[in-house]
């Protein structure tokens, strides 16, 4: 079937990859090829990179108004950074992978925090907070993260987009409060930034 011109069985096929993607998780590698039959999928990089899933504008969903406190205990609100490019990235100081990408992150923030792009984090399965603050101290991250134990948090968002089992994952939120982009598995900075980059640089 020819790119753009895929029915629903095309539809259905893609989300089944991009779930069966998803679910490695943690730990898991997620393969690096798209398979998608309609292109929306592709592989933003090789070996254990995550598979991203780029939506055009006119497909885009407003992102669930994610708040509470920080790991320092601050009160964030994902609505509070609207008219800025938001990445939103779901980890745990468990996670192998999401040790892998911290620094690539914090990079990134450093790179694009002058085009108007927030960092915000999701920590994910740490009971307590203390872990995770010494997981930040560790890779310098200085971006907020809500602390969200049971990841309750993640339930509100569309699970082909952002699965609660699939950890680490990275959303990009455009400058509407609409998810733009999604990446399950872990990211690296030579590989996020230019989705980032091309959400940030859209008409506001």
């Amino acid at each position: 079937m020819a790119a753009g011109r895929r029915g629903p069985r095309g539809a259905a096929v893609a989300t089944l990859l991009l779930l069966a993607a998803m679910a490695t998780g943690c730990g898991g590698e997620t393969p690096a090829g798209s398979g998608d039959p309609g292109g929306r999928a592709a592989a933003v990089g090789a070996g254990t990179a995550g598979t991203a899933t780029v939506l055009p504008a006119a497909e885009r969903r407003p992102a669930p108004d994610t708040a509470g406190r920080d790991l320092a205990g601050r009160e964030q609100e994902l609505l509070a950074y609207r008219g800025k490019v938001v990445v939103l990235n779901v980890w745990g100081s468990w996670c192998a992978p999401c040790r892998a990408e911290a620094g690539d992150l914090e990079a990134l923030r450093a790179e694009l925090a002058p085009r108007g792009v927030q960092l915000l984090g999701i920590n994910v399965r740490d009971r307590s907070a203390g872990p995770a603050r010494q997981f930040e101290k560790r890779y310098g991250l200085r971006y907020p993260s809500v602390h969200d134990p049971d990841g309750k948090l993640l339930l509100a968002y569309p699970p082909a987009l952002l699965n609660p089992q699939a950890i680490p994952s990275t959303l990009v939120i455009d400058r509407q409060g609409r998810i733009a982009a999604a990446v399950s598995g872990p990211v690296t900075r030579a590989q996020l930034a230019p989705l980032v980059a091309r959400v940030a640089e859209e008409p506001a």
